[in-house]
């Protein structure tokens, strides 16, 4: 018979306690246990039905035959970089994001564009009418894509072992409801056991599987933490309501890099592929204005040009205000010291607003000097020309510094049309300028690089 009993699990890591207690011994979390009441199997064990379980057995690493995995080309070159250069059979992908983002969208696009692939598409949120609306919307038509709307895990390996697909999307994760646990959807036993059995049924069919993720108001995928380190790749949908834009970030991924990003445009017809990101991000002025400089900035192994946008005014209200969107608050009040300790630009009684256009957060430290040049252009009321980009870090004595994998910002500056690119004079030692037609200026302080632009 089986045996029902009330446990406590940590929201924060999905530790178990037999009774409530108010530290996590595991993760160190105050206030996170909850009540959940646990039907087990016989023996007070759980057994994932629907699958043939084999036995394994200890094999010496020199016998494991290693190989290149065969990677599944999505059609969707965006989320093939963030992938690491296409879906593994047999991953686990966790892909979450803010209500109405375009995590559904984007799955939807690409189930609809793998004609020659079987794609079987499980919602528990929304009902196939819904879905077949959205499809219509995006415009792309396959045969080989099926529609199911069911929650119970069991139900969805059924028709799994009857229809044989080659991919399978969840939306979401946190609709599923596993017999084996009487606990409600959403739960953390639920969303743990029915993320275990979508893993096993991945690694044994080796059929990837994608779950759909809801996130919490804080922006962490809700469910326990664990949830994160089942998976083989979490995929986190970011993006600006105000913008149409979204961005594709790796955050774990056990077959590829976790620093990619992938760009999408929302529009009427779904997500569109942004393949050239610069484009979107720099604006096209027809005159100079103060205030404006261009970040030669990488993110993962994609080089991009990026517009950073600076304000500084008298402060009006007494105390100065510091803002930055897109940009690290404490890092530009560093740099603003910089300028007054080491150059004497007075900007302790100014107001200071910093935005990065297009709603992309960067974490690049070569996007210092151009924050430098803006903050020093709008101060001086000085315009810098639109045809030149900035790469390098600032130190706090007010040195500039090098950064990595130079030669390819300097590419994607020459590609894009720009006439001159700042760089610190230690990326310029033995650096072949002769391959490029764009100006390199090396420069080796903040006073000197003020001296290059405003002369």
């Amino acid at each position: 018979m089986a045996k029902t009993k009330t446990v406590f699990f940590c929201k924060s890591c999905g530790n178990e306690s037999p009774k409530w207690v108010g530290k996590c011994a595991a993760c160190g979390e105050w206030n996170t246990y909850v009540e959940e009441t646990v039907v087990t199997g016989k023996a007070g064990k759980t057994t994932s039905a629907g699958l043939s379980v084999t036995r394994s057995k200890p094999v010496a690493v020199k016998d494991i035959v290693s190989g290149k995995e065969q990677r599944i080309d999505l059609q969707n070159l965006e989320l093939n970089r963030v992938l690491g250069g296409g879906l593994v059979p047999g991953s686990l992908v966790l892909i979450g994001g803010e209500p109405g983002i375009g995590k559904s969208t984007l799955m939807l696009q690409v189930a609809l564009a793998l004609s020659n692939t079987k794609v079987l598409y499980v919602s528990g949120e929304e009902s196939q009418q819904q879905i077949r609306m959205r499809a219509d919307r995006i415009g792309i038509r396959n045969e080989n894509c099926y529609i199911l709307t069911e929650t119970i895990t069991t139900e969805i390996i059924s028709h799994f072992e009857q229809l044989q697909p080659d991919l399978v999307v969840i939306d979401s994760i946190q609709t599923l409801v596993s017999p084996l646990i009487d606990a409600t959807a959403g739960s953390i036993s639920q969303i743990r056991e029915s993320a275990a059995e979508m893993n096993k049924l991945a690694k044994m069919t080796q059929v990837p599987v994608f779950l759909i993720g809801h996130i919490t108001k804080d922006g962490s995928i809700a469910g326990p933490k664990v949830l994160e380190h089942m998976v083989d790749t979490v995929i986190q949908f970011e993006g600006d309501r105000h913008y149409g834009f979204r961005i594709l970030r790796a955050v774990k991924n056990r077959f590829g890099s976790a620093s990619e990003l992938g760009i999408f445009e929302m529009n009427a017809n779904g997500l569109r592929e942004v393949n050239n990101p610069s484009e979107i991000l720099l604006s096209q002025r027809e005159e100079n204005v103060s205030g404006v400089a261009i970040s030669a900035m990488i993110e993962g192994l994609r080089p991009m040009l990026i517009e950073t946008q600076a304000l500084v005014s008298t402060a009006a209200y007494g105390t100065p205000q510091r803002s930055g969107t897109g940009f690290d608050l404490r890092r530009l009040n560093m740099l603003l010291a910089v300028l007054e300790k080491r150059s004497g630009f007075r900007l302790s009684s100014k107001d200071v607003f910093l935005n990065i256009a297009g709603g992309i957060r960067v974490e690049d430290p070569a996007i210092d000097l151009a924050v430098i040049a803006a903050i020093l252009s709008s101060g001086e009321d000085l315009p810098i020309d639109t045809k030149s980009a900035f790469a390098a870090e600032v130190g706090l004595s007010g040195e500039i510094r090098a950064v990595g994998r130079i030669e390819a910002r300097i590419t994607e500056a020459d590609k894009l049309g720009f006439e001159k690119i700042y760089i610190s004079k230690y990326n310029a030692k033995g650096l072949d300028q002769q391959k490029f037609t764009i100006e390199i200026i090396p420069v080796a302080s903040v006073n000197q690089l003020f001296g290059q632009l405003f002369g």
